[in-house]
């Protein structure tokens, strides 16, 4: 038996998994299961090789060059299948890559984890650069590239994306007259909407040289040039004082050695009553290391921390974590969206890039899918103050603030979702 084989006996059991291998010889593991759909897939020379090696990266290049190639299923359904064998939860290790690759993966994630600001630059433009109709073709209309909240897992992505706005914009607590910082701001879309909704003049920073033009063309298309404005500067540069801060989807490329002098800015950065509101991905369980597939071709110095890495990079700083909520399946309802959004572009992609670069693009997308479905990986949304009494003491004014929100914003999202 090749070990290839083996691996699959010991990975596979619910769902059906049929290979081909490239000397015509084939193998079927699992047994039927409704919840997974079976798949097929068959090896070039030299790819089942690769892939016991280490079974993530190897999987994914074969999958980029070529050398596996799925007969039955997709990309997504291949991922839903292995995971859904080895659920975090489960603790089952048969998807681990081999000890001399976790020992690479470990030392190359030490070395792109030291995220300095010569670097940081860097490291956003390798993706967030890519082409501005790449995001428009799996985005919503307003470029939420994070994590929706889905108050209904059958609303569409337009809606979630502005319940996530609602979500975050109720526990800032954001009163008017007051200066708002986004750190990481991306296309513009939460700068812009916190000033609709509240008023607030609004400061969005980026690294990312694509991201600020489009954020500042928006802005002067809704006539908001001077109270929202866009800079080109690392948090680490900023200076001023706001009264509250926001943060979503950035602090995956902070960098775990920069966490104390993240939170020490941004301590810095707030008036003595303000407050600030993290939103990133996390891991559920102890700290761990960037994927090698994710370090190679998408997040170079990107990590995912643990809850307990994030508590040291404030703690000592005498800020209060005023409140601190934890989203499980969200992420997976949004990566859904957008993987199939993705394939259903499949032919403008390839025309952008190539089908190496849209094989690595949805790879990226199912494995990022199936790492909240099925992994170890969370969303968490933590809110800090300088202040003991800046905020009320119960959360009855997020869900009120938050109602009134979504309340103004739900036909504006039907609106959208038909016109799209």
């Amino acid at each position: 038996m090749a070990l290839i084989d083996t691996f699959f006996a010991r990975a596979v059991k619910r769902g059906e998994l049929t290979i081909f291998h490239a000397d015509g010889a084939s193998r079927s593991f699992g047994a039927s299961d409704p919840a997974i759909r079976p798949v097929t897939i068959r090896f070039a020379p030299g790819a089942a090789a690769a892939i016991v090696r280490n079974p993530s990266l190897g999987a994914a290049e074969c999958f980029m060059d070529g050398r596996l190639t799925i007969e039955q299923g997709d990309i997504l359904d291949l991922l839903v299948l292995m995971t859904g064998n080895n659920r975090w939860e489960d603790a089952t290790a048969a998807l681990e890559p081999k000890p001399l690759s976790r020992l690479l993966n470990t030392i190359k994630h030490r070395i792109g984890r030291y995220n300095m600001a010569r670097q940081a630059k860097r490291n956003v433009a390798h993706h967030y650069d890519l082409s501005r109709r790449l995001y428009d073709l799996f985005l919503d209309a307003d470029r939420q590239y994070s994590c929706a909240y889905f108050t209904d897992p059958g609303n569409s992505l337009e809606q979630a994306q502005l319940d996530k706005k609602a979500h975050i914009a109720a526990k800032l607590a954001i009163e008017p007259g007051m200066r708002v910082l986004d750190i990481g701001c991306g296309w513009g879309g939460m700068a812009l909407y916190l000033h609709e909704k509240t008023g607030a003049e609004v400061v969005g920073i980026t690294l990312s040289e694509e991201q600020l033009k489009v954020a500042r063309e928006r802005a002067a298309e809704r006539g908001m040039h001077g109270k929202v404005r866009f800079e080109l500067i690392d948090y680490r540069a900023m200076t001023g004082q706001f009264d509250r801060i926001v943060s979503v989807g950035m602090f995956e490329h902070v960098g775990t050695p920069q966490y104390r002098t993240f939170f020490r800015k941004v301590r810095e950065l707030l008036t003595p009553e303000g407050v600030m509101l993290l939103h990133t991905i996390g891991r559920a369980g102890a700290p761990g290391v960037t994927d090698a597939f994710t370090l190679k071709y998408i997040f170079p110095g990107g990590y995912i921390p643990a809850l307990s890495e994030i508590a040291r990079g404030y703690e000592g700083l005498r800020m209060f974590p005023t409140d601190l909520e934890v989203l499980r399946l969200h992420y997976a309802h949004t990566l859904k969206a957008w993987y199939d959004r993705t394939v259903a572009a499949r032919d403008e992609i390839v025309a952008l890039y190539d089908e190496r670069f849209f094989r690595m693009w949805t790879f990226y997308l199912a494995g990022s899918y199936v790492g909240f479905l099925n992994g170890g990986l969370v969303n968490y949304q933590l809110q800090l103050s300088r202040s003991r009494t800046a905020l009320p003491i119960t959360r009855d004014y997020m869900i009120e603030t938050e109602a009134a929100l979504r309340d103004s914003s739900e036909e504006p999202a039907r609106m959208s979702a038909q016109a799209g």
